[in-house]
């Protein structure tokens, strides 16, 4: 039986309009109503999800979400961080070289706010037209220092232009980071071991939870940690090949109702 849904954002729950279908909506309402935990699982800070968890109602007691690709685990009611994993200010500096590098723009996420380092004048970060949610602020990076909490690096910038940097990133450091792409135009830098998976893991462990009891939906590249975890993983008809040949079970598509589909086949029928 499932007790825990984690669900990514991006290409999954969302459609291409960014909104959550009624149909979702409903589907995740009836789960929770059975006593389902309804996770959101995905790579923004909490900021950057609220209106969507407000539209859900899921910032009741007991409600949680797994931010910055499972570098967080938190209280969805009061944003109470109940597990925690971060880069440190060393790791920040030996990204900012890596950018430097490859001549791309490199933003630091610091718990809800987002750096913009000057890494590159050729160019310039598009990570805040991704959400406007953000709140992005120009930064120098001799203001960087132990005081403050590094979440996650990303570069955010068109993919054309991506996509041939990143064979570039020297071997040492993509041993040392996970380095995944969220969407096509963002390449994200989290701490070795440290995926969305590993969050799911720890939630899961507190709440008394096992492994084959989770459900996990996803549709990108850095979807694959959990849905390789999960009791039933799903990938979405849109989602990339990796996810889809990793997956237990393939839905449709975000534009068509793909979670609520598979919810109410696997979740609210009790079904296998």
């Amino acid at each position: 039986m499932i007790k825990l849904i984690a669900i990514d954002l991006d290409g999954t729950l969302l459609n291409s309009k960014k909104e959550v279908t009624s149909r979702n909506k409903q589907a995740l309402a009836q789960a929770k109503a059975q006593g389902v935990k309804v996770v959101i699982c995905t790579g923004r800070p909490l900021r950057a999800i609220r209106p969507y968890l407000d539209e859900l109602s899921l910032k009741d007691a007991g409600d949680y979400s797994i931010t910055f690709n499972g570098g967080l685990v938190q209280k969805n009611e009061t944003g109470e961080i109940i597990e925690k994993a971060a880069l440190q200010l060393a790791d920040v500096h030996e990204l900012i070289a890596v950018a430097e590098g490859l001549n791309m723009p490199l933003d630091i996420v610091s718990e809800e706010i987002v750096l913009t380092l000057p890494t590159s004048a050729d160019h310039l970060s598009i990570y805040g037209s991704l959400n406007p949610l953000l709140d992005c602020r120009p930064f120098a990076i001799d203001a960087l220092d132990e005081t403050k909490l590094y979440n996650k690096a990303v570069i955010a910038y068109h993919q054309e232009v991506l996509d041939p940097k990143i064979p570039e990133i020297p071997a040492e450091v993509s041993e040392k980071f996970e380095i995944i792409k969220s969407r096509n135009n963002l390449l994200e830098f989290m701490p070795k071991g440290i995926t969305k998976a590993y969050g799911i893991s720890l939630l899961a462990q507190d709440l008394g939870i096992d492994q084959s009891e989770v459900m996990a939906i996803g549709d990108e590249e850095n979807d694959l940690p959990m849905i390789r975890y999960a009791g039933i993983g799903v990938a979405m008809e849109n989602a990339v090949p990796m996810i889809k040949e990793a997956a237990d079970v393939v839905t449709d598509s975000n534009e068509a109702d793909g979670v609520a589909k598979v919810i109410e086949k696997y979740v609210l029928t009790g079904g296998a």
